[in-house]
């Protein structure tokens, strides 16, 4: 696995053609048809050797992963190993840990990801992140025997549903930043604000933007008992770990302004309560909410996509849910991720960045320079006047979709299926959730049968979110 380019070259047997084609891209190779090309090869040859895959994270939750390879000497051995690969990428970014824990034959796949995380630019980028950025620990892949990993463990809390008092739900997006007035639950006042964060370098810039629509907020209650919010990012204990909203912000001030901006805040409101979370986690919280329901993967489709997950009891984990850095699509020439450099992950797919990548395939002109949400609304205004090529467009989004959400099922146990986000919006909304259908009942048809779809109303999506934002702290 010397370079991204080999380890790609090594799927190519088993990259299989799916089913249901996207209109727009010949080339997709799902992943979750790969991995079962792969096993069932394993099958018919009967010589699969078992490996074991744990990611740690330095507080003690553990996520754990049985797979089969071949064996060293084996002519596809090198697959197995980049299977392997992906399948920790997918680990480490949909559970999150800094150590790596391996059990696998003679130590050669070992040194094979050892090599593939320090050596090759995007391995290189998931260990940095997953070490110094997320946990702030060295990251590490170790070789041991299954008997001495550690134990699986999940953290799960019970963030969120506290309606009482007078509480600020706030979310910050890459493209707009909303926040609301919730009173026993019932929203009394909410605004949107476009922005553009990712451009701006000062802190206190981004200080008082948030701080500028808390008091918005504010002004239309009596008093506030607490503040909730979601944020485009990863953040723990309030702390800000990594997110594109800061991206512009040099590092020093970083570590030194930006990393507390949320306790700062707390501070400048009498240190009420205050929990901010990643975005996803919110919209997972919020569908749960509004359907009742547990078991529930929320993805909402923006600027990027992002994910969050409720467990079947209606708790919050610990897991990172970065969605859009997962691996959904093996095909060598998938599109780049602009910050990881991977190819076939998720952002590229389920936002605004995969409506711009589509519309010259489709046909449809568009000034490059023209922001992403521009480009999405022209593309809903076509889908409007029943224009073809914008069809095309939502139909692709849609079998990348169904594919994605078979890959998503081997890792979370969700029955419920929450779609929200702006590419998500009008009829192009309705197309993407039909063709993932599509895709289902002819892949999966008993994931189809077990799956609920679920999508909220323009008020739900403007209030759901701010309620579930707003309910993250208990007071007292």
């Amino acid at each position: 696995m010397e370079t991204k380019e080999h380890l790609v070259a090594d799927l190519r047997p088993y990259l299989v053609a799916p089913r249901v084609q996207p209109p727009l891209d010949p080339r997709f190779r799902p992943a979750t048809i790969a991995r079962r090309a792969m096993a069932a090869a394993l099958a018919g040859l009967r010589e699969g050797v078992p490996v074991a895959v744990a990611v740690e994270q330095p507080g003690g939750t553990v996520s754990t992963r049985e797979t089969l390879v071949f064996p060293d000497g084996h002519p596809e051995a090198a697959a197995s190993h980049a299977f392997c690969e992906r399948l920790v990428k997918f680990l480490l970014w949909s559970r999150g840990g800094n150590r790596v824990w391996i059990d696998g034959p003679d130590g050669r796949l070992v040194r094979a990801l050892r090599s593939h995380f320090e050596e090759t630019p995007t391995g290189r980028f998931d260990a940095h992140m997953m070490g110094e950025e997320l946990f702030i620990a060295p990251f590490e892949v170790v070789a041991a025997p299954r008997s001495d990993f550690p134990v699986s463990r999940a953290s799960t809390s019970s963030l969120g549903r506290h309606l009482d008092g007078c509480r600020i739900g706030f979310d910050l997006g890459a493209s707009d930043r909303k926040v609301a007035a919730v009173v026993d639950g019932e929203v009394v006042f909410s605004e949107e604000i476009v922005w553009d964060p990712s451009h701006q370098p000062d802190p206190q810039w981004h200080f008082d933007q948030v701080m500028d629509a808390l008091r918005s907020a504010a002004a239309h209650m009596p008093r506030v008992d607490a503040i909730g919010g979601s944020a485009a990012g990863v953040y723990v204990d309030n702390e800000v770990r990594a997110a594109s909203l800061f991206r512009a912000v040099p590092r020093p001030l970083f570590e030194t302004r930006v990393r507390g901006l949320f306790r700062e805040l707390q501070q400048a409101w009498n240190g009420i309560p205050l929990v901010v979370v990643n975005d996803g986690e919110v919209t997972a919280l919020a569908g749960s909410m509004l359907s009742g329901a547990g078991g529930l993967l929320g993805i909402a489709m923006g600027s990027s996509e992002a994910a969050g997950y409720v467990t079947p009891d209606g708790q919050l984990t610990s897991w990172l849910d970065e969605l859009a850095f997962v691996p959904i699509d093996y095909a060598p020439d998938a599109p780049v991720d602009e910050w990881s450099g991977d190819r076939g992950c998720g952002a590229q797919y389920f936002s605004q960045q995969a409506v711009a990548r589509l519309l010259p395939a489709a046909g449809i002109e568009a000034d490059p320079a023209l922001p992403l949400p521009e480009r999405l609304a022209m593309l809903q205004r076509l889908m409007a006047a029943g224009d073809e090529r914008a069809r095309r467009v939502y139909e692709t989004i849609g079998t990348y979709l169904g594919y994605a959400l078979m890959e998503y099922r081997d890792f979370y146990e969700y029955e419920h299926l929450l779609l929200l986000g702006r590419v998500m919006t009008g009829g192009g909304g309705d197309l993407i959730l039909e063709r993932a259908r599509e895709v289902l009942r002819v892949e999966d048809p008993a994931l189809a049968d077990a799956t609920t779809f679920h999508t909220a109303s323009e008020r739900d999506k403007r209030h759901g979110q701010a309620v579930a934002a707003a309910s993250l702290p208990a007071l007292g």
